[in-house]
């Protein structure tokens, strides 16, 4: 990837903002080493120290294949020490293959994820504390862009507009979108009531009094949204997702669910149901709202079936079924954090009752 430098610096001092004897842990594959050697020099220059922890697809499918139920259940404490101690993570967004999970029983998933539920509260309140920073960042593999459907060119070249590299200071860039942000967010924050109208979708939230996140690049680059956390008993109606929702490698297409009362009373798929069901049922928090968020991000133009850029792409809306995050004001928990994005370049968004937004964006008189 071009500009790896110019890429480093923008991790290391605009999104986790790297201090003198910082712990800094760095989590990659092995198809991202020429961004992770710049990022280790930029942390070493800052005077933090860095570690760094190589992930594996082809080493997590045999741990699923092989590991006995003891051992899906365990949580190592050398894995709680790190959650609990490091002030910078750094993830880079590198797999080697599109689904790397395709094959594992969804049960052994499911029992994975209420193990290692914990270690996911231990980062959600650090977060909301202010006491870790953190961010993912993409990196362009062969696997990303085959499941784009792009040449691997093509989809470099997609990433670098993404993460504004092609800005002469993309610092600057992202200083202006967060700027920009801001002001969506300050509106959404006087809301009590959303409704989300669609096709097959209408869809009442509550959110008074929650907190609206401006996700500007400093936890997720591409950032590009706002979000918050709807009341957990408010969401009625139901909604259609035009996009595959993918989850740990695993597509399911054809979403549609029916909510009452914040809980999800019926859950149709015409692919992949037998995995969301699995999901639903991984804990009393799986089956709620725990985000509803704007894609703000226009340099982000189609779906990759990546989450990092779908949820950011610029005419879309998305929630997530499972735990809220604390600084939101949000109170689900669960083990479960699922992403769902919805195309709203057809759609309305109204705030009590007044409409906010239509075909893709807000309306400029309430911005």
């Amino acid at each position: 990837m071009r500009d790896v430098d110019k890429y480093a610096k923008l991790i290391v001092d605009y999104c986790v903002s790297v201090r003198k004897l910082d712990e800094v842990a760095i989590y990659s594959s092995l198809e991202a080493m020429p961004l992770v050697r710049e990022i280790w020099r930029e942390v070493v220059i800052r005077g933090a120290y860095p570690r760094l922890v190589i992930n594996d697809d082809y080493l997590t499918e045999i741990f699923y294949r092989y590991a006995p139920r003891e051992l899906l259940d365990y949580v190592s404490p050398v894995d709680r020490v790190i959650a609990e101690k490091i002030t910078v993570r750094i993830s880079i967004l590198s797999p080697q293959h599109s689904k790397p999970l395709i094959g594992v029983d969804p049960e052994k998933v499911k029992l994975r994820y209420q193990a290692v539920r914990e270690l996911r509260e231990i980062f959600i309140k650090r977060d909301a504390s202010g006491d870790l920073r953190w961010v993912v960042a993409p990196y362009p593999t062969y696997a990303m862009a085959q499941e784009a459907g792009m040449s691997p060119m093509d989809f470099e070249e997609f990433v670098y507009r993404a993460v504004k590299l092609y800005e002469s200071n993309p610092v600057e860039a992202w200083i202006r979108q967060s700027k920009w942000q801001e002001k969506i967010a300050n509106m959404l924050s006087k809301v009590d009531e959303l409704r989300i109208v669609s096709e097959n979708t209408d869809l009442l939230l509550k959110v008074g009094g929650r907190i609206w996140i401006n996700d500007d690049g400093k936890n997720n680059m591409p950032g590009g949204e706002v979000f918050s956390a709807p009341h957990e008993d408010s969401v009625e109606g139901f909604i259609a997702f035009e996009y595959p929702a993918i989850y740990s490698g695993v597509e399911v297409e054809g979403v549609r669910l029916v909510f009452k009362k914040g809980e999800v009373v019926e859950a149709y798929a015409t692919k992949g149901l037998e995995f969301l069901k699995k999901m639903l049922e991984i804990d009393e928090g799986a089956k709620r709202v725990g985000e509803i968020a704007f894609g703000l991000n226009y340099d982000i133009t189609r779906f990759t079936k990546e989450i990092l850029f779908d949820e950011k792409i610029g005419g879309t809306i998305h929630m997530a079924l499972g735990s809220a995050y604390l600084k939101t004001g949000g109170k689900n928990m669960s083990s479960l954090h699922w992403d769902m994005v919805k195309d709203m370049r057809k759609g309305k968004v109204y705030a009590d009752k007044d409409l906010i937004y239509e075909n893709g964006r807000f309306i400029k008189d309430f911005v």
